[in-house]
């Protein structure tokens, strides 16, 4: 009897934990928000419990509906992200005016949390990234990875891969200029060598091709990439380079392919096409593909990008990642900063740009069975990040429009579309 008595009473109380029928939340993604940044990860939590979400495209910012819980509830307020009782009737009718054909609104159904890797290196860099760093606060798990595990074969165990600050090319970011005399420059540029040479590679550059092909496979596959900063550009310009030799003495230890230009297979890359690379070593830039450093006038007062408005029903990809409370967001450099239009395959989506200044700042694609997002610029909420600088207080930002394009790519691959009754 009390063996039954004690199952009774956890039976009970997994009920009282478990969703009330007919019961919703509604965590909304428009400026009544107070923490749009966190609202992903308790998105990502709940998913993380076996529950099954909306997320509610153009709709009050793209809000996430969620089935009620006391768990979830209370872990909402315990991380200060904002929430509304739905009754069931309520939530019905929110879900029919969604589905109105006339309207630009639709729901993506989320049934499972992407497991998600960011490509970086064991040493701690002398700079942050800013993916990990909203992945950290709005508490969404991640693993590191870098070129040991990618060539060992670890990448289809994920389902979404991050590359930031990383030089595919082999040429160390173009560093070698302003920081071959750097303490740090010179132990980045040791272990990337002995890494090299442990996985039995001449050259890091030719390492560096090796882990971006296995990730051009993981792409093929079905995975997801986000890549920011130096990545985009760097890892398509290694990719049209891989029947040459782009990396002069101070890289690689022996000179460049003086025809590197002509040999490039711009048919290999993701995103670009007919760029010219840098193959000056005193240039801080890989190819013509980045913006000039000094653009058009631009400056932290009159820098932003435009995000396209797509079809919710008809174009849902682009519209969940450009979900956000403002369609307009401040612009921010980095190593790569924006991305020239011209030298932008004509197949690629732009989702955000400076129509004025001609750059693109957010593009997306489809490769093979998955899809890749480039976003131009270093930190949304550090206009101009340096080597050293301390990393963004995100608690000062818990709003920032220019991370939550990071955070719905973090989200993508759970997303499926919704049926809709007929």
């Amino acid at each position: 009897m009390r063996r039954i008595l004690i199952i009774t009473g956890l039976i009970v109380s997994l009920a009282m934990s478990q969703a009330v029928q007919g019961a919703y939340l509604l965590v909304p993604m428009d400026e009544r928000q107070p923490n749009h940044l966190k609202a992903y990860g308790i998105a990502y939590w709940v998913l993380q419990q076996g529950l099954e979400i909306d997320w509610l495209l153009n709709y009050r910012g793209g809000s996430f509906l969620l089935p009620y819980a006391a768990t979830i509830e209370k872990e909402c307020k315990l991380r200060g992200v904002g929430i509304e009782f739905l009754p069931d009737a309520q939530a019905a009718a929110l879900q029919e005016e969604i589905a109105r054909p006339e309207l630009n609104m639709d729901a993506m159904h989320m049934q499972k949390a992407p497991k998600i890797a960011v490509y970086s290196p064991k040493n701690k860099l002398p700079w942050d990234d800013a993916v990990t760093l909203v992945l950290t606060y709005a508490q969404i798990p991640y693993d590191v990875i870098y070129d040991e595990e990618v060539l060992t074969g670890i990448l289809p165990t994920y389902d979404w891969l991050h590359l930031h600050h990383e030089d595919f090319t082999g040429q160390y970011g173009k560093f070698w200029a302003r920081y071959k005399d750097y303490a740090w420059y010179k132990e980045d540029v040791r272990l990337n060598e002995a890494t090299a040479h442990k996985l039995g590679f001449s050259k890091v550059s030719k390492m560096k091709l090796a882990v971006a092909l296995k990730i051009r496979e993981f792409v093929a596959g079905g995975g997801y990439l986000f890549a920011m900063c130096s990545a985009p550009d760097s890892y398509d310009v290694a990719l049209a380079a891989q029947n040459t030799d782009i990396c002069d003495v101070m890289f690689d230890g022996d000179p460049i392919d003086p025809d590197a230009q002509a040999k490039l297979d711009y048919s290999q890359c993701f995103a670009f096409t007919d760029f010219t690379i840098s193959t000056n070593p005193y240039e801080y830039e890989i190819s013509s593909i980045d913006v000039d450093p000094v653009r058009r006038g631009l400056n932290e007062e009159n820098d932003y990008f435009t995000l396209f408005d797509f079809s919710a029903k008809w174009d849902p990809i682009p519209t969940m990642l450009c979900q956000n409370h403002t369609r307009i967001i401040k612009g921010f450099m980095g190593q790569s900063t924006a991305f020239r239009k011209q030298y932008i395959k004509p197949e690629v989506v732009i989702m955000g740009e400076n129509s004025e200044a001609g750059e693109a700042r957010y593009i997306h694609g489809d490769f093979g069975r998955g899809t890749w997002t480039f976003y131009g610029g270093h930190d949304p909420e550090d206009y101009q990040h340096f080597v050293g600088d301390p990393p963004t207080e995100l608690d000062f930002h818990p709003n920032s429009p220019g991370y939550r394009l990071i955070l719905n790519n973090v989200l993508f691959p759970s997303a499926k579309k919704k049926k809709h009754k007929t």
